[in-house]
């Protein structure tokens, strides 16, 4: 029976039995990390912490509602914010990832199936690495972007090398990850434009959008499931 997920005109309120076929056969999940994996954005978060809440969020709404190439917001919070590295420890240092309910569980039942997880991002690796570490997600199955610092520790730019760097960066990682280790099916959940791009031949099968934390009509609308929690994801897996 298939199970309802979501609301609202154009949303597939209802996953398919073809998607609940990829999702439970899936040998790779990739996973976004802000709003979809934790509760939060954390480069909004960052900018809160020094004093630039509003401006950067702003930014991230545009970026994320795919109204801006993502590359030009990121470049543009990251102008306006200058992280040091001492400012990047201690924000890690105050604030310890803020999972979504249900995400610990998800992985690790994935993982027990047989299912490679991946964390691909937009966000920053000295944020996201020690999340994989928490949930026994190799280094190396993380795709994110770096902070680049002077010698003094001063903010230096961001290494544009990164996939996802870039609009159309996960649907390139996806694309990658697949050609290098063979995955079918493989499947997309997050909560951005970013990540319905992903949904392309030769990259992810399926793209289920996860809109728990934060709702946009145009991902709600292109994705193949639409859920407001991860529950309906493990219950799928039952």
């Amino acid at each position: 029976m298939p199970i309802s997920v979501g609301r609202g005109p154009g949303v597939r309120e209802q996953a398919s039995a073809e998607v609940l076929a990829l999702w439970r056969s899936a040998q790779a999940v990739c996973f976004d990390v802000d709003s979809t994996l934790c509760e939060d954005e954390s480069i909004d978060e960052l900018a809160a912490f020094q004093g630039l809440g509003a401006e950067v969020a702003a930014l991230t709404a545009s970026a994320m509602g795919g109204t801006v190439l993502f590359e030009v917001a990121l470049a543009a919070r990251l102008d306006l914010m200058r992280p040091s590295a001492a400012t990047l420890a201690a924000f890690l240092a105050a604030h310890p990832p803020r999972l979504t309910p249900g995400i610990p569980e998800l992985v690790a039942r994935l993982q027990a199936r047989g299912a490679d997880v991946f964390l691909v991002s937009g966000g920053f690796r000295a944020i996201i690495d020690p999340i994989a570490d928490l949930l026994a997600i190799p280094r190396d199955h993380v795709y994110a972007n770096t902070i680049l610092f002077q010698e003094d520790g001063s903010y230096a730019g961001f290494d544009c090398a990164e996939l996802t760097s870039h609009s159309g960066g996960k649907a390139t990682a996806a694309r990658q990850i697949r050609a290098h280790y063979g995955y079918a099916p493989l499947v997309m959940v997050g909560d951005g434009a970013t990540d319905a791009e992903a949904r392309q031949p030769g990259g992810a099968d399926a793209f289920i959008g996860y809109g728990g934390a934060v709702r946009r009509p145009a991902v709600a609308a292109a994705a193949d499931w639409y859920v407001l929690s991860i529950q309906p994801l493990l219950d799928a897996l039952d």
